[in-house]
């Protein structure tokens, strides 16, 4: 079958690592089922594995992806929860893995998974947008609406306006009824955000008009003082990345001073896969797609996330 992945890291230069070409078909264990893949969505979790960061040597060659959509065994048209718990690999049965880490992954043309691990797929959403879901749409589900104890009305500042996380934080967001700000680093990376729902745009460290119940925090480095300026006494930060870098100051004063919660999270349960999905179906909300590139195309579309210019999600189809 055709994959996209990774048997030599490339810290400096993620994409040089990644290669497309014939792997083995999967096997599968007990209790897990193959799915033809119809759509992938990249995640920066694959540009970290190029790099060789939450990735084994030893696992190598890995082919990447988390996040997939396709049709089961018995014809079902399905979504993939890429949390894998199992007792396959013998070294730490029983501890959550993400597809790619321990368990080849979904840029390919086949793909095995726990059948546990599969989620209907409504017919509102296409196969692109529903590849979308399972990693930025689910983390962003459980950054709203488990981490950050939030209600309607409330006001929510996210930092960055047009990646995948950022797209489906204000998507949701607004569907909720809570108020939502985001920042970008350019005029037409804020006007996409006011597209996407954001009642208000800003620079990348711009004073607000006034401060905010929670801040959504995936930049890291570059945007942490801000967010912590940002907050309402009281005030949650939620945390789910750090694109920009992971070493960030933190003035402490003001985080027992203001009583302020700092939270992190990543993706989500089964569960909440299951809700997100029938969410988006009764909403009618269908995440922001950047593009769509064949899987041999891999290289290219890898290359496009990379460089940040993204508006939604680059998806891949074997």
């Amino acid at each position: 079958m055709l994959a996209a992945f990774v048997e030599v890291f490339d810290p400096q230069h993620p994409v040089s690592a990644l290669r497309v070409a014939d792997r083995p078909d999967p096997a599968t264990p007990p209790g897990w089922t193959v799915i033809e893949v119809k759509a992938a969505s990249i995640n920066h979790h694959d540009i970290w594995s190029l790099r060789g960061v939450g990735l084994d040597a030893g696992k190598l060659p890995m082919v990447l992806g988390c996040d997939a959509a396709g049709i089961d065994a018995n014809g079902r048209e399905v979504i993939v929860h890429a949390v894998v718990t199992d007792p396959v690999d013998s070294a730490a049965p029983g501890r959550p893995s993400v597809l790619s880490e321990r368990h080849q992954g979904t840029f390919a043309q086949f793909l095995a998974v726990p059948a546990a691990n599969l989620v209907p797929k409504p017919a509102s959403l296409s196969f692109a947008e529903a590849a979308c879901l399972p990693t930025a749409w689910l983390t962003a589900y459980n950054m709203l609406f488990r981490q950050a104890s939030l209600s309607p009305g409330d006001t929510v500042l996210v930092q960055g306006a047009s990646g995948g996380l950022s797209t489906a934080l204000l998507a949701l967001g607004n569907a909720a009824g809570f108020r939502m700000w985001a920042t970008g680093r350019s005029e037409d990376k804020r006007s996409h955000a006011l597209a996407l729902g954001a009642q208000s745009a800003f620079e990348p460290g711009q004073r607000l008009p006034a401060r905010v119940d929670a801040v959504m925090e995936s930049v890291g480095a570059a945007t942490w003082e801000h967010s912590l300026k940002a907050l309402r006494p009281e005030g949650t930060v939620v945390v789910a990345g750090a694109t920009s870098g992971y070493m960030a100051q933190t003035e402490l004063g003001r985080i027992f001073a203001n009583r302020l919660k700092i939270v992190g999270t990543a993706m989500g349960s089964l569960a909440d896969l299951r809700r997100l999905v029938s969410f988006c179906d009764v909403k009618g909300i269908k995440p922001h797609v950047h593009s769509v590139e064949p899987l041999t195309n891999a290289v290219r579309a890898f290359q496009t996330v990379l460089d940040g210019d993204v508006r939604g999600k680059v998806v891949l189809q074997p």
